[in-house]
């Protein structure tokens, strides 16, 4: 479990999300997925985004840029380059960051994840973040919170899944959706 103090601090800093469905690409097609080649971003209000996130990103970035940031401090130091997010209606926002740093190639980029709780009560939630590479375990956090599950991290993180789950306060699923991270097949 992570520090309520620090998600206590965050919650009230964020009550809207962003979503976005990556276009899929392949390195043969895409020059920039070259080994060690870095993402190119654009700047949304002071935000980096990914320039292969959907126009739907963007338009929630600059919308709710307080939100983003938010969501970028909670994975840490150096995680700057939004990959995506996903919102889901009024139950919570998904977020996914990188530092752009990569390993052997373009797919190797470290990926943080966030499941923000915009409910305003504690709910059973969580948030898993899976490689793109198979061999890797994912990395989860789920329990009861009233700000947030995470920060989850994957070191081969970038075209691998994300996975959020809530309850609501019956204990109905409300939340259970996979997204991709990143621009991939």
């Amino acid at each position: 479990m992570k520090s309520a103090v620090i998600r206590s601090g965050i919650a009230a800093t964020v009550m809207l999300g962003l979503m976005t469905a990556a276009p899929a690409a392949s390195a043969a097609e895409h020059p920039a997925l070259k080994a060690n080649a870095p993402i190119s971003t654009v700047n949304i209000n002071g935000i980096k985004v990914s320039t292969e996130a959907s126009a739907e990103t963007r338009r929630l970035i600059e919308a709710n840029s307080v939100a983003a940031v938010a969501a970028a401090n909670v994975c840490g130091s150096g995680y700057t380059i939004s990959t995506g997010a996903y919102r889901y209606g009024t139950y919570g926002s998904t977020y996914t960051w990188t530092n752009g740093t990569s390993g052997s190639g373009y797919y190797d980029k470290p990926i943080c994840a966030v499941f923000f709780n915009d409910t305003g009560a504690s709910r059973s939630m969580g948030v898993r973040l899976y490689s793109n590479f198979t061999a890797d375990p994912a990395d989860e956090d789920f329990g009861t919170f009233s700000s947030y599950a995470g920060p989850v991290y994957q070191k081969r993180g970038y075209c691998g899944k994300v996975y959020s789950y809530m309850k609501d306060a019956s204990g109905k699923v409300v939340v259970d959706n996979y997204g991709t991270v990143g621009s991939c097949n």
